[in-house]
């Protein structure tokens, strides 16, 4: 039998010997004076003879090299004991991401040391795998947590959020380029594959060392599962925070009962969709008081309640708004604004549009996909229905087919591949918003009709990452849009702002100025006496722009010049002018579909679910 050189401690084998059975309980013998294992079976020469000759070279160079191979045994020991005490203390918010989030003392590992002590050499190997996978799922969530909470302020959500991958990898393409796209796809994928399996090695070379030094082990576990008993029942904290720590436990547990929350909201919301409060209204009573005129509702991508009371991006975005505001009255046209609560944040755009538009509260992707295929009413619908008006989106952003129309009620739909544009993309925008809405104009609105029209429009300049920012030009020098060429050439890298959170900050106040201002000249420059615009935000900024704990709210205004318009919503008491008041009322994003048809004349006829 050989006799091993010992490096660490005072009874440490060397690394990589192959580890003996299990010694009896009350004693510590070393797996160089047990032997090896005999093997389970017959094993080919050739297999046997490289196993040994790597063995004997392995023993050799340890011996060769005692101090050497003793530091690389602690340190190896040492950073799979980091790595696992890291993975079961990570937060899941970048905020939260500070080094004294670490010093803790977390039960799951003192609960793994009590397995891996408990178990024979076989099933001891087999649980190492499992708590190694379970880490790297762990891992995985908390880090999916941290990117939706910066940029949709909520965490990951396992039963709903995969589908909206596909479109975070399709804005990063939009943004950053295919190339770049292609390779966060592929580094994420590697990423998930190597965090597997380095927490594998972790989690068998930390069981290894335990079961080796099973007495001392032990004792270590003993003490520590008593001090994390005693600090959970004195509730102790240091820097802030518990020192007793069930961190990874409570991130699976809360993602399990959010899994499990989420299937029971969505066999419940298919019942609530079916209920509508107009569901049975007749033609003739919808929206009797708006008949003739030309309703407009457009959304203003990202335009939130931060916009316009941050001290960064408010004074810029609120001297906008006062000088439309002056402006628009001087052409005759006046108007009120309020809040409403959109049911999504940083993103998912299209939640917002369809929560106000259904009256419904549709704050993830399965309800939408659920109320889109329904018949639920919307208001852009209730207009279709009455067969008093025609009905149309203008939607830059869609860049292929889009089936939620039929459900919009839109007789027909503008999108990018149909509004002439031939200049330079700004980043994820497809087109300016002033360029869109001279298309809507020469293509739609400023065409003469038998019938008034409503219109459905989508506006994306304001589209994270606010760079570059396309800038007003002349009205009459639009063209086909190159004359933005040269402004997309000059204006930021998309990369540049990405990176700094100052920068995103200005550039996106920037870019709410430039999307106001388009609108809102637009308007100047082709609204009529019969002309109501209806403007909001989809949803507040990502979190690194509006605030961490920013609120949920955006502003939403009425402008028209036919004053009996307004008479109808004075009731509301919202704010004259374009820039709600700090006081004006706050209603939830769902509500504005009822209040609206309510106050223009429509009777309420339900439909059951």
């Amino acid at each position: 039998m050989p006799v091993f050189t010992r490096f660490s401690g005072s009874s440490q084998p060397g690394d990589g010997v192959p580890e003996a059975e299990d010694e009896p309980a009350g004693g510590e013998r070393e797996e160089s004076e047990r032997g090896a294992p005999a093997a389970s079976g017959p094993a080919p020469e050739a297999s046997r003879t490289s196993l040994g000759h790597r063995l004997t070279r392995l023993r050799a160079w340890r011996t060769r090299h005692p101090r050497a191979a003793r530091a690389l045994h602690l340190t190896t020991t040492a950073l799979a004991a980091a790595l696992i005490l890291g993975a079961l203390l990570l937060p899941n918010t970048l905020p939260a991401l500070k080094a004294v989030s670490f010093a803790r003392i977390p039960a799951e590992a003192v609960i793994g040391a009590v397995v891996v002590l408990a178990l024979p050499r076989r099933p001891r190997l087999v649980a190492a795998v499992l708590y190694g996978l379970g880490l790297t799922a762990l891992t995985t969530v908390n880090l999916l947590d941290m990117g939706f909470n910066e940029y949709l302020g909520r965490g990951f959500n396992a039963a709903l959020d995969w589908d909206l991958l596909p479109d975070a990898q399709a804005y990063v393409e939009d943004t950053l380029g295919g190339g770049v796209a292609t390779a966060v796809t592929v580094g994420a994928v590697v990423l998930v594959l190597l965090v597997a399996a380095v927490m594998v090695a972790a989690t068998i070379r930390l069981s290894t060392v335990l079961a080796r030094h099973r007495v001392r082990a032990t004792k270590g576990t003993l003490i520590a599962g008593t001090v994390w008993v005693t600090c959970s029942a004195l509730g102790l904290t240091l820097f802030g925070g518990p020192i007793a720590s069930e961190r990874g436990a409570g991130a699976l547990r809360v993602h399990a009962q959010r899994t499990v929350e989420s299937l029971r909201d969505e066999a419940a919301f298919v019942q609530q969709s079916k209920a509508d409060t107009f569901g049975n209204t007749p033609p003739g009573q919808l929206l009797p008081d708006l008949r003739g005129k030309d309703v407009i509702f457009t959304f203003i991508e990202s335009y939130g309640r931060s916009a316009v009371e941050d001290p960064i991006m408010a004074p810029g975005v609120d001297r906008t708004l006062d000088t439309s505001t002056k402006a628009l009255e001087k052409a005759g046209f006046a108007a009120r604004s309020g809040w409403l609560t959109s049911a999504t944040y940083g993103g998912s755009s299209w939640l917002g549009h369809s929560t106000t538009m259904s009256g419904l509260w549709i704050d993830n992707q399965r309800r939408y996909r659920t109320v889109s295929a329904g018949d639920h009413l919307t208001l852009t619908k209730a207009f279709q229905k009455t067969g008093a008006w025609d009905t149309v989106g203008v939607m830059p952003g869609v860049q292929k087919g889009w089936p939620e129309e039929k459900w919009y009620g839109l007789d027909k739909l503008y999108d990018s591949r149909d509004l002439g544009y031939r200049g330079p993309k700004f980043s994820w925008s497809t087109m300016p918003d002033q360029y869109a809405l001279e298309a809507f104009q020469r293509q739609v609105h400023g065409k003469k009709r038998d019938k008034p029209l409503m219109s459905f429009v989508i506006l994306t300049s304001s589209h994270q990452p606010w760079a570059p920012i396309p800038k007003m030009v002349g009205w009459d020098e639009l063209g086909d849009g190159s004359v933005f060429d040269a402004i997309q050439k000059a204006g930021k890298k998309a990369s540049d702002v990405l990176t700094d959170t100052t920068k995103s900050r200005e550039e996106y106040g920037k870019s709410i100025q430039y999307s106001v201002t388009s609108l809102t000249q637009w308007l100047e420059r082709y609204g009529t006496d019969d002309t109501v615009l209806v403007f909001l935000g989809d949803h507040q900024p990502i979190a690194r722009v509006s605030g961490n704990g920013a609120s949920r709210d955006v502003p939403v205004s009425i402008v028209a010049k036919d004053p009996k318009v307004l008479d109808k919503v004075a009731g509301w008491n919202w704010t004259e002018g374009l820039k709600p008041g700090r006081d004006a009322p706050v209603w939830k994003m769902s509500s504005f579909r009822d209040r609206f048809l309510k106050a223009f004349g429509s009777t309420p006829h339900p439909s059951k679910g």
